[in-house]
């Protein structure tokens, strides 16, 4: 995914196995995640900060709809811990349904399929 290069800080057989820590530096800030809770192939939830910014956690769950495909729910509940750290989570819950759109088309493009939100408006 464009932006999403996370970077182990210890070698891992298990990317998503709880107690993991990675960390990604999209758009120029240094972010640190922690695996706190999974459940495979349904959900994964995880503790990120971006220190001197926000902290919180990010859950990702997978519903299988019974016809091949499935819903995805992203959740994150995510809190300012300066005065400077508010501006940016405000500019982020601005732009959250556009984050998800993307990452939902990047998603259906490396799987070969159309995005729901796109077939839905044909």
């Amino acid at each position: 995914m464009a932006g999403w290069q996370p970077r182990f800080p210890v070698k891992t057989n298990d990317d998503s196995a709880p107690g993991t820590v990675f960390e990604t530096g999209a758009h120029s800030e240094r972010t640190i995640w922690v695996v706190v809770e999974r459940e495979p192939g349904r959900r994964v939830s995880y503790a990120r900060v971006t220190p001197g910014s926000r902290a919180g956690t990010v859950t990702v769950e997978v519903d299988v709809d019974g016809r091949g495909g499935s819903t995805v729910r992203v959740t994150y509940a995510l809190t300012a811990l300066t005065p400077e750290g508010q501006g940016p989570l405000h500019e982020f819950a601005e732009r959250y349904p556009t984050f998800l759109q993307s990452w939902e088309e990047e998603i259906a493009r490396h799987l070969g399929s159309r995005p729901p939100s796109a077939a839905a408006q044909s």
